[in-house]
């Protein structure tokens, strides 16, 4: 977009920056253990500032980076770091999410250096996988991500968190090694020359070797292994779990950035690779997407927790990004990747406000809500902001997302001469337009509850306004001007599918 001087080692910056700032927080115990909050703002503010220059910058290929790591007996695993359309919005994510709940955290008085230098940790991990161009190195930071999450959740989290900390580990731990059969299986039978080599490069130009047969196996193994990240329905359960214990820093980031590593591998690595493998398993993507979009938003009309309701709908809007990867074609990909983008923005501002509710009023509780509006009016514009963001009012980035899919979507209906097929996404949004709106009336307006004590409730303090203020203007800038995002998209996703 620009063309700004070259930063020597950005990609690794990236990484490196919250490792420090990780170790820094986590060493400051006793008194300084106030201080933990500024550590974290601080690197994750440079961070953020770094992120921004490379996707400002107007070729993001010189700033790959590839040393050999290990190379021995047959075995070249490389350190190699670089992005594309594809990562990069996903790398901004991260950084912008890290910065805005490190400061939405500001009050955190538990363990403070404990809890930052997990935030901290989990950016390391949500860098590593997206600008990962080895798959060995991809698999060891996909790891990374679940440690701070565990801990994260079972240190900080509700009554249950030990529960849900467990569940979500081996959900998605199991998961994961089912994806590492997989990414064995590629670089093995992409081998040349009697050297297995895990870059993704490598695996690629070795892809001529992948017979029909072991393109549909192994999609099957990788696909398995991501899809439970996003989540699938029926390997969904871990997620409302994981969210309602959560603190409110780690339901942002389980929903803004961790979620989309799920469809960002199914993308990088099923597609890209197993491309006839993609064709024959069209039609169960497109059935655990539908099943997805339908269930999770059946789901969020039965929720009586707020939190848990946001969590559903995140299945069903990650069923949006499973069926516009399921349309194969540049279109469906194209708007599935800015699905993930507007989720994360989204999520982050409806996270933010669950996590209030259950701090200042005492109850996440739907039927012991009502009148909140006229108490605490501030909190209830960030609220309802979220909750149009969602459903996808126009204007705000939820509509791009949704509406690009749901073309993508008629597109493939229509070249199959099942154009009623659309119906099932009409039937989403109606569905999303009514749990959010049900929830809005019975929490936001009405005549004040007197079901819970309000004499002590207070409005939006100095800190969550600022956090939830970066959120609504990203949701609004990109909201208005999609293509700030859709350009650099298309940089990955034009031409995509001209081999498949």
């Amino acid at each position: 977009m620009f063309d700004l001087p070259e930063i020597p080692y950005l990609l690794t910056l990236l990484i490196v920056i919250p490792l420090i700032g990780a170790i820094v927080s986590l060493a400051m115990g006793g008194e300084k253990q106030k201080h933990a909050k500024t550590v974290a703002i601080a690197f994750s503010a440079v961070t953020l500032v770094l992120a921004v220059y490379l996707m400002l910058s107007n070729d993001y290929s010189v700033y790959t980076e590839n040393y050999s790591w290990i190379e021995t007996a047959g075995l070249k695993m490389s350190y190699i770091l670089t992005v594309d359309g594809l990562s990069i919005l996903m790398v901004f994510l991260t950084a912008l999410l890290l910065f805005v709940v490190s400061i939405f955290s500001a009050h955190e008085t538990d363990k403070p250096n404990y809890f930052f230098a997990l935030l901290l940790a989990m950016e390391v991990g949500l860098m590593g996988v997206y600008m990962a161009g080895d798959y060995f190195l991809f698999y060891i930071m996909w790891e990374v991500t679940l440690i701070p999450m565990y801990f994260m959740i079972s240190w900080f989290g509700g009554p249950r968190r030990h529960y849900a900390a467990i569940k979500f580990f081996i959900y998605t731990h199991v998961a994961s090694l089912v994806m590492l059969i997989g990414i064995f299986a590629l670089a093995f039978q992409a081998a040349q020359g009697g050297l297995v080599d895990f870059s993704f490069e490598a695996v690629l130009a070795g892809s001529g070797a992948f017979g029909e047969t072991f393109q549909m196996l192994v999609f099957g193994l990788l696909f398995f292994g991501f899809a439970v990240k996003m989540p699938i329905v029926p390997f969904h359960t871990w997620l409302p779990d994981a969210h309602t214990e959560a603190p409110t820093a780690g339901s942002v980031l389980l929903a803004g950035v961790m979620l989309k590593m799920g469809s960002y591998g199914i993308i990088r690595v099923c597609l890209e690779a197993l491309p006839q493998g993609a064709q024959q398993w069209q039609t169960i993507m497109f059935v655990v997407a539908i099943v997805a979009i339908l269930y999770g938003a059946y789901a969020c009309i039965a929720q009586k927790d707020l939190k848990k309701m946001v969590a559903f709908s995140s299945i069903s809007h990650m069923g949006m990004v499973m069926l516009g990867i399921a349309c194969l074609s540049d279109v469906g990909v194209e708007f599935a990747i800015f699905q993930m983008f507007a989720h994360g923005l989204v999520t982050a501002v409806l996270f933010m406000t669950c996590g209030m509710a259950g701090h200042n009023f005492g109850t996440r509780e739907i039927p012991l809500l009502g009148g909140m509006a006229g108490k605490v009016p501030v909190y209830a514009a960030f609220m309802m902001f979220g909750f149009m963001a969602s459903l996808g009012l126009p204007g705000l980035v939820g509509f791009w997302g949704e509406f690009g899919v749901i073309f993508a979507f008629y597109e493939y209906a229509y070249s199959i001469d099942m154009i009623w097929l659309i119906v099932f996404c009409l039937m989403s949004l109606m569905l999303t337009a009514g749990y959010y709106l049900w929830a809005m009336q019975r929490t936001l307006f009405g005549r004040l509850t007197d079901r819970i004590d309000t004499t002590h409730v207070h409005d939006v303090n100095k800190a969550e306004g600022i956090a939830m203020g970066i959120m609504c203007l990203m949701i609004a800038v990109f909201g208005l001007w999609p293509d700030l995002a859709l350009s650099l998209i298309s940089q990955y996703s034009t031409g995509l599918f001209g081999v498949i």
